[in-house]
């Protein structure tokens, strides 16, 4: 009994001592952003709606599907994370439709955040190459902001 006096007040302070901040989440934003692409008419530039729109995109071993998407007006797609200076990206209008080529050349730079999150990547100096196809929709592109911070501002349009 006269150890148990002891042992409560010790429990309860190691447990106070182990509370700790939340640093291992990382919640708000601070990872690494990905880039924005936003849809736009060729004829006049107004803003196009995209009945359905499926992406792939080789990260360096090969094309992910990112798959499909219904009735948008913009997507989010993470770029390479390794020391690569670009990003092949591929759109697709239709599920065995013709494919689209944009190549997002890029220079990267590193940027510590905290414990949790780690190291997160920016891009900067963004230039998007598009891979003319004859059967595909898309027709052209249009730069957008050079620079991925966050994910707020369309990088990259698309010209249906």
């Amino acid at each position: 009994m006269k150890y148990f006096k002891f042992l409560l007040p010790l429990c309860f302070i190691g447990l106070l001592l182990s509370c700790g901040s939340d640093d291992d989440i990382c919640e708000s934003g601070e990872g690494t952003p990905r880039m924005k692409v936003s849809f736009l008419t060729f004829d006049d530039k107004k803003v196009k709606t995209v009945d359905s729109l499926y992406i792939a995109v080789d990260y360096g071993s090969g094309k992910v599907q990112l798959g499909g998407q219904a009735k948008i007006t913009s997507t989010i797609i993470p770029l390479r994370v390794d020391d690569s200076p670009y990003t092949d990206i591929y759109f697709r209008t239709e599920k065995a439709g013709a494919e689209s080529k944009v190549r997002v050349n890029y220079s990267t730079k590193s940027v510590y955040v905290s414990p949790g999150c780690g190291i997160k990547k920016t891009y900067e100096n963004l230039n998007p190459v598009l891979t003319p196809s004859p059967t595909a929709a898309i027709k052209g592109i249009e730069a957008g902001q050079n620079f991925i911070e966050n994910e707020d501002k369309t990088n990259l349009y698309l010209l249906f």
